[in-house]
């Protein structure tokens, strides 16, 4: 492998569909964007804790303005520095300009209709800015600017660096994100540059041949040509300057990420819960992102879920993304660890020789609560089948008997949410199984 884990992270990325005026007027702010985009990295925080960024991108910007803005942090308080800097953009403007969205989208950063946002978790290497995501490749034609950031552990960097240095190129490090980057920007820029060829015999003008690859450059097969030797887990998304856009799943299903549309935004995220709480909406219309599969937002808005590898293999979540580390909000992660929990009770109470009366039950770490819970479903169920048995075979059952084994229950402690202490929760004795 290329490094040691160190890139299980959270990506959002968010299309606006409608002009700035309509969210102006729906929802009372031009700024809509950067707060959906906002509200789904606070949703997804456990997915980070060394750094954040953002990147947003403007449609139809006019030669000479900028279209690109970025910012990244990597302070103690990342993500609020982050948002508090971006928004630091807007504080003195005079309310008249605030309700201005035309002029907001032409004279101020970070109003584009196409937004990115990274949350970093490096449990390996340097913590400084520079591998803070997204990671942007520059270029002054604007369908060759790439932006890039992904949640991805590739086991074949060194492959895949010796193939950029094949092609003639001489990349500044050997690095997974950075070898990533200029492989897809190699493959965009030859797609690119196949595009003009075809069309500068016709006689058009570069300014025309510019709308032309706007319109027909072909993202599907970008991809598929860029990522054919890519190995791993990952997910990656990526803006080109144009306004095109793309999210990416490794073959295997490792990495998560899901999606939504609806006649306002695109949303993709690696929380499904993020963009339930973010966009409020119901877990039934967000869907999975396949395996092998690319999520595609094309500048006009057009929105495409299509392969970029000829064939799908045996689907291999990653344990640790369902165990531990996703949000135990998403319905199905919170009863997969319940069902977890439960398979427990067996080995556990094997353990202790069943021995209820000098054992308390307990969980460690919070992400755990959820397996907790269906460990203590288990137990009671267990405690039930012999309360039945107790009742059944005892021959002189008295009131009080009776009220003896009807208590039993299992001893456990529970976390408090304010500093992680335990409570405990005191039951009656139950004898020892025999």
């Amino acid at each position: 492998m290329s490094d040691s884990i160190k890139h299980e992270c959270g990506l959002a990325v968010l299309r606006l569909k409608k002009p700035l005026e309509y969210y102006h007027e729906k929802y009372g702010t031009a700024l809509y964007g950067l707060y959906r985009l906002q509200l789904l990295m606070q949703k997804m925080r456990n997915r980070g804790q060394d750094g954040a960024g953002l990147v947003t991108i403007k449609l139809d910007a006019e030669p000479g303005k900028r279209y690109i803005s970025r910012k990244r942090s990597n302070s103690v308080n990342y993500l609020a520095d982050l948002f508090h800097d971006v928004f630091n953009n807007f504080r003195g403007l005079s309310p008249d300009l605030l309700d201005n969205p035309r002029w907001l989208q032409n004279k101020m950063p970070y109003t584009g209709e196409l937004l990115m946002g990274h949350l970093r978790y490096g449990t390996h290497g340097a913590n400084t800015i520079e591998t803070v995501h997204p990671f942007l490749r520059q270029n002054n034609w604007i369908s060759r600017n790439l932006v890039l950031a992904g949640n991805f552990n590739l086991t074949n960097v060194e492959e895949l660096f010796n193939e950029l240095v094949s092609f003639g190129q001489y990349p500044k490090e050997k690095s997974d994100t950075v070898t990533i980057l200029e492989k897809i920007g190699h493959f965009l820029d030859d797609e690119v540059q196949r595009l003009f060829n075809w069309y500068k015999p016709d006689g058009y003008t570069n300014e025309e041949i510019n709308q032309f690859i706007f319109d027909n450059l072909d993202i599907q097969r970008l991809l598929k040509r860029a990522c054919k030797k890519f190995d791993g887990g990952y997910v990656m998304g990526g803006l080109i300057g144009h306004g095109d856009a793309f999210v990416i799943r490794d073959p295997h299903g490792i990495r998560p990420a899901y999606w939504y549309e609806d006649d306002e935004v695109v949303a993709i995220a690696s929380e499904r819960p993020a963009i339930q709480t973010a966009l409020t909406v119901s877990v039934k219309y967000v869907k999975e992102l396949k395996p092998g599969h690319a999520l595609i937002i094309k500048r006009n808005g057009l929105v495409s879920e299509v392969p970029f590898v000829e064939d799908i293999p045996e689907r291999k979540a990653c344990s640790f993304e369902r165990i531990y580390f996703s949000r135990g909000t998403d319905r199905d992660i919170y009863n997969e660890r319940k069902k977890l929990g439960e398979q427990l009770v067996e080995p556990a109470l094997r353990a202790v020789n069943y021995d209820f009366a000098n054992t308390v039950f307990s969980y460690v770490p919070n992400t755990s609560e959820s397996a907790f819970f269906g460990f203590i479903e288990g137990l009671q169920k267990n405690a039930d089948i012999y309360k039945k048995k107790a009742i059944l075979n005892e021959k002189n059952l008295t009131e009080d008997k009776l009220n003896e084994i009807i208590s039993w229950r299992p001893r456990k402690t529970f976390r408090t949410r304010s500093n992680g202490s335990f409570y405990t929760v005191k039951r009656s004795k139950r004898p020892r199984r025999r």
